[in-house]
């Protein structure tokens, strides 16, 4: 299993702590720095684990439609 280092911005919110990642957007809390941290660890390791279908996808190409008159996007000012 492969480790990498993160970085947790830690702040409080009334009673609980608020632990949030700061190279990945996600946060956690707790009553404590170290179960804020401890949650937030979790919370990347179930971010971070690859997904596992237990039904494969269905996969649909489609089209949108995308105005290509630049002049749209312009202001009149």
């Amino acid at each position: 299993m492969k480790k990498q280092t993160f970085t947790a911005s830690i702040s409080q919110d009334g009673e609980l702590l608020i632990a949030q990642c700061l190279e990945i957007d996600v946060a956690s809390q707790g009553k404590s720095e170290d179960e804020a941290i401890d949650n937030l660890k979790e919370a990347l390791e179930l971010y971070l684990e690859p997904p596992q279908p237990t039904v494969m996808p269905k996969l649909r190409k489609f089209e949108v439609s995308i105005n290509s008159d630049e002049t749209a996007f312009l202001s009149s000012d």
